[in-house]
């Protein structure tokens, strides 16, 4: 990202002398009626797989979990057949010993070939858009060929990066958490304009990316891949509001029901206030994890079972130093704050339970839930057969 790496005639140089308009903001896919992501969006509730692409063994308790590209396609393709919108999972750069379990994949790559065994779910991938870094170039010429193989189904999860030690894998230092955000601004208004204009293209910027007559093509077919990011930083929030159509979040009051469902709804109002003050709307999305059995004596002991066989937390590795704004302070441990069970917030319950939780998210300005399972084959089957017909008969789903 040197400001030097090419000579730049001073007329092309921008922000700074470049003429008005230079820089385009391409159509988001939502602005055409028969894009994927309107298709989806006109779910009253959408309903995503938030993958683990790792073994995660965090209890000796059995599950059929793996981070094979075969069991998560898979389990992609089963969601699809029961009408999910999307799926998508995290990415970790970590050392060795690093991993919660044996391996992991890599989400960009992961998700996009996913591409070949689906046809109507949007296919998310997870990218680090500041490590290495790719270029702006490559994050467009990527992008614009997965949006085609998949016929506008893929998007990109903005991730800056939290953890000082992965940046440090890529020979950085961590950079500070807002300007983080900086650099991914100027970064997504250079591959923004890339996917949307029909001439050459030469940029110099204040943050350093640099392109000399850049182009690629063919564009993709809606505007633009869809653009997601996870925060709950003030810098998080107003990056979301120029440039996402969907915004992950973390439950400011932990993962207990209770207590997220207390917060949920000033947090989302912020985001919404944001987006609003740019002229747009964002929808929000959060990553529950599900434990749900037929009867309340069913499911506690599926509960027990799980937490009784704990070797560690149960959703990722937290041994490592991390600035992200959104985790601080979280607890757990109890039925209130959260008892361990893995993801952002915990929905445990019976059918109707589980549904009575759901539409409280909903009526708290949540407008979509990524959904995790301790173990996705099963759990998902039973989500399939007992929880979505009652969803469906609550108008959360069409």
């Amino acid at each position: 990202m040197s400001d030097a790496a090419i000579a730049i005639p001073p007329e092309t140089i921008l922000p700074g002398s470049a003429p008005q308009g230079a820089i385009q903001r391409a159509r988001a896919p939502s602005e055409f009626p028969d894009s994927p992501l309107s298709r989806a969006l006109r779910q009253p509730l959408l309903l995503g797989l938030f993958l683990n692409l790792q073994d995660i063994q965090r209890t000796t308790f059995p599950t059929s979990n793996t981070w094979t590209f075969d069991y998560n396609s898979r389990i992609v393709q089963q969601g699809e057949a029961l009408g999910f919108d999307l799926a998508f999972s995290r990415t970790q750069w970590l050392p060795k010993g690093g991993y919660d379990g044996e391996a992991s994949l890599d989400s960009f790559i992961a998700l996009g070939a996913m591409a070949a065994v689906t046809k109507s779910i949007l296919l998310i991938s997870t990218i680090h858009v500041l490590y290495g870094p790719l270029h702006p170039l490559h994050i467009a010429k990527y992008g614009a060929t997965l949006d085609h193989i998949a016929r506008g189904r893929w998007g990109i999860n903005i991730v800056t990066g939290h953890r000082a030690i992965e940046h440090e894998m890529f020979g950085w230092q961590r950079i500070a958490h807002d300007h983080r955000y900086e650099l991914a601004a100027e970064l997504f208004d250079v591959v923004e304009t890339l996917w949307s204009s029909d001439e050459n293209f030469s940029f110099k910027g204040r943050q350093g990316w640099t392109v000399h007559n850049g182009f690629i093509t063919p564009k993709p077919l809606y505007g633009r891949p869809v653009l997601v990011n996870a925060t709950g930083s003030d810098a998080g929030i107003d990056f979301a509001a120029r440039y996402s159509d969907i915004v992950f979040i973390t439950s400011p009051g932990g993962s207990g029901i209770k207590a997220a469902l207390a917060m949920l709804p000033a947090h989302t109002a912020q985001i919404r206030a944001a987006a609003t003050a740019q002229g747009r709307t964002v929808r929000t999305l959060i990553n529950p994890v599900i434990v749900s059995r037929d009867t309340e004596a069913e499911t506690e002991a599926y509960v027990n079972a799980i937490v009784g066989g704990r070797t560690g937390h149960l959703f990722g590795n937290h041994q490592y130093d991390s600035d992200a704004h959104a985790w601080r302070g979280r607890k757990e441990g109890t039925r209130d704050t959260g008892r361990g069970l893995g993801g952002n917030i915990e929905i445990v319950g019976t059918p109707e339970q589980v549904v009575e939780q759901l539409i409280a998210l909903k009526q708290a300005g949540i407008d979509g839930v990524q959904l995790g399972f301790f173990d996705f084959e099963k759990d998902l089957a039973h989500f399939g057969e007992s929880i979505l017909p009652l969803l469906k008969s609550a108008g959360l789903r069409l």
